[in-house]
């Protein structure tokens, strides 16, 4: 999903662009289906090429569908390695990449690299 489509759904909900990149901050934790994922790996250039290249290795062009990838290189610990990722385009799912393209998401997800407690304190008043 691209962000402005994103930024949409959140608002349809009445959540705002903040919320859209504090509760991605969540995927943080967890793992990613290589279904989820495959078209952003193979057919998306905001993507790093040696990190595409590692995920093509768990996830083909055919098959593997339930394949798992952690969504961060820290896929327990609660911590901002996620927005690390997406500065280095190194997002597993597009729609966590998309939040470091352009304006005012792409400023919060380096703020929130930048400052866990920002992120911690951001996601607990919601």
């Amino acid at each position: 999903m691209d962000l402005p489509a994103l930024i949409k759904n959140f608002e349809d909900q009445g959540l705002d662009e903040e919320d859209l990149v504090v509760l991605s901050g969540v995927h943080t934790l967890g793992f990613a289906q290589c279904f989820t994922f495959r078209d952003h790996i193979y057919n998306n250039t905001n993507i790093d090429p040696a990190f595409a290249g590692h995920l093509k290795i768990i996830c083909p062009r055919v098959g593997g569908d339930s394949n798992l990838t952690p969504l961060d290189p820290t896929p327990s610990p609660f911590d901002t390695k996620y927005f690390n990722n997406l500065m280095r385009k190194r997002g597993v799912l597009k729609s966590d990449q998309v939040l470091f393209s352009k304006g005012e998401t792409s400023e919060l997800v380096s703020e929130y690299n930048e400052g866990q407690t920002k992120f911690f304190k951001d996601l607990q008043s919601l």
